[in-house]
């Protein structure tokens, strides 16, 4: 079977030029302009290795790689920068990428690096990483407020609020009477808004309890995963779940 690349560039000549040299290479390859829809890619069907530019407008490179570390997705990542200041490299290789290569580049480099990466971890494919750290559960929500809007019984790990069920033990969720389609961090997040339902918890709160880190006031990843959950979360006709307070944060409830 050949394995799955998912690049993203937003340069539309070298992300053509790449993708039809690493389609001739054997490869079956993804590619996208963004850090946003590389996220949505990456969460749709775990490729076997990312290619990311560093510079890309919205999420870039290095966001996109600390999110899916974050998240326990240890998926080999070859990192593409026109920076090349020692600096700049530690920046992407403490965000968790394997390796990079300095633009401009020869394709046969990237073709070695790949190898290389594909090689050290074995079976690319291997969910190992990502199994385990979903194994050990959901990010510890914390805060009581909630009470009074969300039952909850501890010993079955059952909790709800708004019309949102959650087993937290089995990781699986229904709105009413349609289980919801769920990512670990989208499951993470929704979690923390039902155990909460009520209160406005603001951006550093959820970026604390569900990353363990603030991305920065620039970042987007949080309203980013916020609207991949509303689009699962919403039904025609029924009332919206999750709200915005500007400047503030998010909230469930149901109006």
């Amino acid at each position: 079977m050949p394995q799955n690349v998912l690049l993203a560039e937003d340069d539309r000549a070298i992300r053509h030029a790449l993708e039809r040299a690493l389609t001739l290479e054997g490869y079956e390859v993804t590619a996208v302009a963004d850090g946003v829809e590389a996220l949505a890619q990456a969460h749709r069907r775990q490729p076997d290795v990312l290619v990311l530019d560093v510079m890309m407008p919205g999420i870039d490179g290095l966001q996109v790689c600390r999110v899916l570390r974050a998240e326990g997705d240890r998926t080999p990542i070859l990192m593409l920068t026109a920076l090349v200041e020692t600096a700049d490299r530690i920046a992407g290789l403490d965000a968790g990428a394997d390796d990079y290569v300095v633009k401009p580049f020869d394709v046969e480099e990237v073709f070695a690096r790949l190898r290389a990466l594909l090689r050290r971890t074995g079976n690319a494919g291997d969910l190992t990483g990502k199994a385990s750290s979903e194994a050990s559960g959901p990010v510890a929500p914390g805060g009581a407020g909630g009470a009074g809007a969300t039952s909850a019984a501890p010993e079955s790990g059952l909790v709800s609020a708004a019309g949102v069920r959650m087993d937290v033990q089995a990781r699986r969720a229904w709105r009413g009477a349609r289980e919801l389609e769920l990512t670990r961090t989208e499951f993470d997040l929704l979690e923390l808004l039902v155990r909460n339902a009520g209160i406005v918890l603001d951006h550093a709160t959820i970026y604390d309890r569900i990353w363990g880190y603030d991305f920065g006031p620039g970042s987007k990843n949080l309203a980013v995963y916020v609207g991949y959950l509303r689009r699962k979360l919403d039904e025609p006709g029924a009332p919206a779940l999750i709200h915005t307070v500007r400047g503030v944060g998010y909230a469930l409830r149901e109006d």
